[in-house]
This record gives structure tokens, C-alpha cells and sequence, in this order.
């Protein structure tokens, strides 16, 4: 990791950890300008185990775990506020982030998501892209605000749809160009805000 002076990266997860991965290996550089610190899941995933393995404090704040909806958005916005981000990256993280973490982490939350937004919002972003017979694809990372996927956009990569294509075809062609797009980007930021 990159020590003193590096930006403050918290990074929620829900599934392979394929972008974290991305991101910790970025961090290693210390040109990169930025520190992965804590690794916060919704839930037991590989992402959790990638974290450990890279000797970075992980946990998991599932929400079977409390009563309510809103008593998890409090925990959640607690143990990502508690680690003093100055960035949060939702990298393949599926929930929608309540009002709580919103207020508290305001202006640091960006997001990534498997379209040429604002086409496709939402968790099928490629099946529905495919279904309504899009001819490109990609990838947008954007500041993450109240809506699903309507935020400020920073950045965008399109990927072509090929004849033939499938769900799991064109998800890996787009993985393929998000990937690189969201850790030169999170790179710029984390450079940005050190000054």
C-alpha cells in the first residue's frame, strides 16, 4: 500500500471482487496516489477474502442483520464514515445507498455501472441493453447521488454489441473496458483530492 499522503479509499462489495482486485493492485504503486483502507461487503463474498488476503481491514454489514431498513443504512453509513474515506467506490456493490450514507459521505461516492448511461440503469443493465436490440454497450463510472444510477458522470468506455452476442458474452467484453476505466479514474481522483 502507498501510505502517508494517499487518498483514503473505502470499497463496497457484493459478489467476485474482480475491480477491487484491480484496485489493490493499482495501490500498490505509490505514483497511483491512493490506499485501499477498508473493504465493506453486504454480504459473505469472494470481495471480503480478496481484502483479507491483501492485509486490509474488511467486514460485512449484511441487512438480515438488523431489524429494519433504516437501522442498516445507519450501520452501514457508520462503519464506511468510521474509516475517514476520501473516496467510496461501490464496485459491484448491489443495494441502493440509503439517506444516511449519502448525507454523511456527500460528494465522495462514486459508482460503476454496465452501461452507456443514462440507457439502462439498474441491476440488468446487459440483458436489457441486448433486449431492446442496443448496438453498443459499456460502461459508466458517476457520482453517486439519491436516484438509481442518475448521478454526475465522470467518465464512460462503449463497447460494441456483436452479432450473437449473449448476456454472459457482452458482460465480459464490458467488464473487460469498465475495469480499467474505473482504476485510471479513481487515480485521477485520488491524485485530485490529495491537492
Amino acid at each position: 500500500m502507498t501510505g502517508a499522503g494517499a487518498a483514503r479509499l473505502v470499497v463496497l462489495v457484493s459478489g467476485t471482487g474482480s475491480n477491487l482486485v484491480a484496485l489493490l493492485r493499482a495501490c500498490e504503486d505509490p505514483a497511483y496516489g491512493a490506499e485501499v483502507v477498508r473493504v465493506v461487503a453486504d454480504k459473505p463474498c469472494p470481495g471480503v477474502g480478496h481484502a483479507l488476503a491483501a492485509g486490509v481491514a474488511a467486514s460485512v454489514v449484511a441487512p438480515r442483520d438488523f431489524a429494519d431498513r433504516p437501522a442498516w443504512d445507519e450501520a452501514l453509513a457508520e462503519e464506511i464514515a468510521g474509516a475517514e474515506p476520501d473516496l467510496v467506490v461501490c464496485a459491484g456493490f448491489m443495494r441502493i445507498l440509503g439517506e444516511p450514507v449519502l448525507t454523511r459521505l456527500e460528494g465522495r461516492i462514486i459508482n460503476t455501472h454496465p452501461s452507456l448511461l443514462p440507457s439502462f440503469p439498474g441491476a440488468h443493465a446487459v440483458r436489457d441493453a441486448l433486449a431492446a436490440g442496443a448496438t453498443r454497450a459499456g460502461a459508466t463510472l458517476f457520482w453517486v447521488d439519491a436516484g438509481v444510477d442518475t448521478g454526475e458522470h465522470i467518465a464512460q468506455v462503449e463497447v460494441p454489441v456483436l452479432p450473437g452476442d449473449t448476456e454472459e458474452s457482452l458482460t465480459a467484453r464490458v467488464k473487460a473496458a469498465e475495469t480499467p476505466q474505473l482504476v485510471e479514474q479513481v487515480g485521477i481522483l485520488a491524485r485530485e483530492r490529495r491537492h
